[in-house]
């Protein structure tokens, strides 16, 4: 056995082995896969093989993409019989609600380029002659999507790394990862060790296990899957004795299960309501190949389903039921990228759809291992993307979630109620109190908006379709419904506006205590962050600064709001939902010396947003600091005593309007809420929440990643020049973002008024044209109350970006007229910000 290589793979499933293969191919041939038992012999072995390119989510989209596309080279390159059937798949919608996702779903498959065909009943019927199309309202259709034999593609991939240099070894077990004082990885074995730069952790229903043994919880707990395999129909063998094509991949959306042609039988999957989670500590150590008892009593809905769609299936007995761990994690993407606080130790795990996903997968991480960056924006599958609070119950309780929510209508309001409320800021029951209907993000609850006291939605008002999976609102254990999710403006659109406009009139209260919060110290501190960050650090003590983390080549990683609290100290906050990914590129990057010290403040600090025209009058009422624009101007903040509490008050926010954060220690939070609350009473205060601050950001072109902000676009693409002081003699980024300028650049950010928009904004991924010709895609979208405009912020080819110029956007199938106006309508000089 070897003993030293560059690189080795834990696990020797499809995504293991797809790691293996393209690492190789990108001319690492020093790297070794080491599996247990042999390839396959985990979960890809039973899986339905299914290649779904259907993903709302842009990432997972991209990887499905490529494997779709790469899967058939792989047969040419090697010689092999991959087993790829392309077939199609062709999903059925019932409900007005999946004609819309399957609208919105459109547009985004078009700006990452994969074609999708919408079908009438009659064109069901006519592709899939043994389905009934009683209640469909139509259908879509994937033309390259199909089906492949999981183990032909894994000894494919094996195959094309061996030849390209890579080593597998088959029957051999890790019994122990440890890294030494200089960086490497030393992975211990039973046949014996290997000393490499990196080590890939693609271990399926390991993952936890793998993890443990480098002091990682990572995030993926399996849950059982269940598909059936019909003996073989008369009516499926005529066809084929007739030479006539198979019949693509069904999918009945909602009633929550697929089904497709095998060996001349019928193969059902049901995702269904109440599968338990599995292997929660991991396989037993001789797990080879293994099943569960089936539990078909859990399926008797979705058989019934099936049946009355497609009778056939009832018209012929089991041959086989599997019932297999499909690893799983919270949001049911897969974990694909570096993981946190481990140096050169990388997951590719999580994976619930693992065939699909498995050749992106093995892409984009061997492109970040060899490359030192991916090419296609991984924030929706960074393993970073949850915390420390997402540990087993949780993971069960969310992983289960996830599974029986495969089919689910993904609304992009859509709040997900396992696990809540997690993490609750001290003010948490003063917002529900005054009518909050809370979100998540990082685990923490946030009010999305405020409701009116008394205020609740009837079954009627819900109208929801009658079909198995129809449930379109939040579910709160004894509370009343007060949402209802959609595509289109739904029933808290009035009651957002209502918010904004009081923010703007008036003043408002929001809790951003979410918010990823730390401490940069020493020395070296003013040096390091000016390396490393886009913009000049602040020279003078109450400043602050938006700077950005680039990558190499000019893309956007990170932003951050620094504000020099003390000499050599400085005070950095950014996203709450991106805390770890944002803190771990931190972390890795400070000085070997101890010369720059890191200290999370995350919990430790709240945070209350205090904006409007009034909120000078109701701060100065609780505190003895001077206020006014001389003393305290714009972008600048300040120690001060709210009634007896300290807090740094920074004068900045999110939505354009005079105000103040007001960060503290959490544990005074609620003195100061009060002081707040009742100094705001005479001018008639009220809190906002999320979807109001959406709104007023909107109007002002303010930012997010990883929407108008990702490593695909450079830095000055997305409009952030005041941000990149080139005057700076480096920092990271600096060289490729002149690269790129060089070169010319691709993307312009926009602002753009959309016209004739009735009940649907957009709401980001929307594809942008002209004459025919697709030139960009939305970012963002929604209505600006203080304009009165329905608003999309977009990157578009440069030569489209002048102002007043006209496109078209379209929204849920329908174009939209829309016109490029200037950047931040609402108050482009800053007026307010500066009152």
């Amino acid at each position: 056995m070897k003993t030293t290589a560059r690189v080795v793979v834990i696990g020797g499933g499809v995504v293991g082995v797809s790691t293996l293969y393209h690492l190789a191919k990108l001319g690492w041939s020093d790297v070794v896969l080491v599996e247990r038992k042999e390839l396959t012999s985990g979960s890809t072995w039973h899986a339905a093989g299914l290649l779904p390119l259907f993903n709302l989510s842009y990432s997972v989209g991209k990887l499905h993409q490529y494997s779709v596309d790469f899967y058939p080279t792989l047969e040419e390159e090697t010689g092999l019989n991959v087993g790829f059937s392309r077939v199609s798949n062709i999903r059925l919608a019932t409900s007005r609600d999946r004609l819309d996702e399957y609208r919105y779903y459109a547009g985004v498959a078009r700006t990452i380029g994969v074609d999708v065909d919408f079908l009438t009943p009659d064109e069901v019927k006519a592709a899939w002659p043994l389905a009934e199309t009683d209640g469909l309202l139509g259908a879509i259709q994937h033309p390259a999507d199909g089906y492949i034999q999981p183990a032909d593609l894994t000894q494919a991939l094996a195959f094309g790394a061996r030849r390209r240099g890579a080593t597998i070894y088959r029957e051999t077990t890790v019994t122990g990862i440890t890294q030494k004082t200089n960086g490497e990885w030393v992975v211990s074995t039973d046949k014996g060790d290997v000393t490499c730069e990196h080590v890939v952790s693609a271990t399926g229903s390991f993952a936890r296990g793998t993890g443990a043994m480098v002091g990682l919880d990572i995030p993926v707990v399996p849950v059982e899957h269940q598909y059936i395999v019909t003996e073989q129909h008369p009516l499926l063998m005529e066809r084929r004795a007739k030479g006539l094509p198979e019949m693509g991949v069904l999918r009945e959306s909602d009633a929550s299960w697929y089904m497709r042609e095998e060996a001349g039988g019928l193969l059902l999957g049901p995702y269904e309501v109440g599968a338990p989670a599995c292997y929660v500590n991991g396989p037993a150590a001789n797990s080879e190949y293994e099943l569960f008892p089936d539990a078909l009593e859990r399926l008797e809905p979705y058989i019934l389903s099936a049946i009355a769609r497609v009778p056939a299936f009832g018209e012929v007995g089991v041959k086989k039921v599997y019932n297999g761990a499909i690893a799983y994690t919270p949001d049911g993407s897969p974990i694909v990228g570096p993981a946190w606080s481990r140096r050169n130790f990388w997951l590719n795990e999580g994976h619930s759809f693992g065939i699909t996903a498995a050749g992106g997968a093995g892409w984009q991480l061997a492109q970040w291992i060899v490359e030192g960056e991916p090419s296609i924006d991984m924030m929706g599958v960074d393993p970073r993307r949850f915390g420390d609070y997402a540990g087993e119950g949780y993971l069960i309780e969310k992983n289960e979630e996830a599974y029986a929510k495969v089919f689910t209508v993904h609304y992009p309001d859509e709040e997900r109620e396992a696990a809540r409320p997690l993490r609750r800021t001290p003010c948490y029951d003063r917002m529900k109190a005054l009518g909050a209907v809370f979100g998540s993000v990082f685990g923490w609850e946030r009010p999305n908006w405020f409701a009116p006291e008394g205020y609740e939605l009837s079954d009627a008002d819900l109208d929801r379709a009658d079909v198995i999976l129809n449930h379109n609102h939040p579910d709160v254990a004894g509370e009343p419904i007060r949402e209802k999710w959609s595509f289109r403006r739904s029933n808290y659109f009035e009651h957002v506006g209502r918010e904004c406009r009081h923010v703007h009139e008036h003043v408002g209260i929001q809790d951003m205590s979410a918010f990823a919060k730390c401490l940069i110290s020493g020395p070296g501190a003013e040096d390091w962050l000016n390396g490393l960050l886009s913009n000049v650090v602040p020279k003078k003590v109450g400043k602050l600064s938006l700077s950005y983390l680039l990558t190499q080549e000019g893309g956007v990683r990170a932003e951050f709001t620094v504000y020099k609290k003390a000499p050599q100290t400085y005070y950095l906050v950014s996203a709450g939902a991106l805390e770890r990914h944002d803190h771990d590129y931190l972390q890795k990057a400070l000085p070997t010396d101890g010369s720059v010290r890191f200290e999370r403040l995350t919990t430790q600090m709240g945070v209350l947003v205090l904006a409007g025209p009034k909120a000078r009058d109701v701060l100065k009422a609780v505190t003895r600091a001077d206020l006014s624009n001389e003393a305290f101007p714009w972008l600048t903040g300040q120690r001060i005593s709210i009634g007896a509490a300290p807090v740094d008050a920074l004068r900045v926010n999110f939505i354009g309007e005079l105000g103040w954060e007001i960060h503290h220690p959490i544990e005074m939070q609620n003195y100061i809420f009060d002081k707040l609350m009742a100094a705001g009473a005479a001018h008639d205060i009220r809190p906002f929440g999320i979807r109001a601050m959406d709104s007023l950001r909107l109007e002002k072109g303010y930012k997010l990643i990883p929407r108008e902000l990702s490593i695909e676009y450079a830095a000055l693409e997305s409009g952030l020049e005041r941000f990149v002081s080139f005057k700076k003699p480096d920092f990271i980024g600096r060289a490729g973002l002149l690269a790129r300028k060089e070169a010319g650049l691709k993307w312009q950010f926009v602002t753009l008024e959309v016209d004739g928009v009735t009940d649907a904004d957009a709401r980001g991924s929307e594809p942008i044209q002209r004459d025919g010709e697709l030139i960009g895609r939305a970012t963002s979208g929604g209505y600006g109350w203080r304009t009165g405009k329905s608003l999309a912020l977009a990157m578009v080819a440069p030569q489209h970006a002048a102002p007043g110029t006209e496109m078209e956007i379209v929204i849920l199938g329908q174009p939209h007229r829309a016109v490029v106006i200037a950047d931040s309508p609402f108050d482009p000089e800053n007026n307010a910000l500066r009152s």
